[in-house]
């Protein structure tokens, strides 16, 4: 859903956002980022990783329980903790995620406020579509954003040049 000007439409552009948190994952099972967003302003972001002051799964393997790792908080965990830590209400906030929702992260979310759910990959073996579409919540599955970041070097470097000559 790209515009003419090749810029990424807004839920898009967040879930990038969302794609840059999750390479902070410190789980090697996997790496999910999340980006809770209001008005077009990013209140928190959160990745999936150890609490703080504990040792991350890179360093001390994974803690499996039930076929889950048990180490990390999951990315939507993290960024509910930094907005509430800041003092931030994310009620009627829409979240992007890069991977689906656990059911326990849906709950937390529909207990915040979330409103709507932006994602483009499904997570396995979770009740979080149902939690979210019973309790009115939207949910927007895209196909996964470009990759790949579009710099216009081309304008770039003339405006530098046009701005330097004057």
């Amino acid at each position: 859903m790209k515009k003419k000007n090749n810029r990424p439409s807004w839920d898009e552009y967040f879930l990038k956002l969302a794609m840059l948190a999750s390479e902070r994952s410190t789980c090697p099972r996997m790496h999910c980022g999340c980006v809770l967003v209001k008005d077009r302003f990013v209140l928190a972001t959160g990745y999936n990783g150890s609490i703080p002051g504990q040792p991350h799964c890179e360093e001390a393997g994974c803690l499996i329980v039930d076929n889950h790792c048990a180490r990390t908080n999951h990315a939507e965990i993290n960024a509910l903790v930094q907005a509430a830590v800041h003092g931030i209400s994310i009620k009627g906030a829409d979240v992007y995620i890069t991977n689906m929702s656990c059911t326990t992260c849906a709950k937390a979310l529909i207990a915040a406020g979330i409103k709507r759910v932006i994602v483009f990959s499904d997570f396995h073996d979770t009740l979080a579509t149902d939690f979210y579409t019973k309790c009115g919540v939207e949910i927007v599955k895209l196909k996964m954003p470009e990759i790949k970041i579009n710099y216009d070097l081309k304008n770039y470097i003339s405006a530098r040049k046009t701005k330097k000559s004057r």
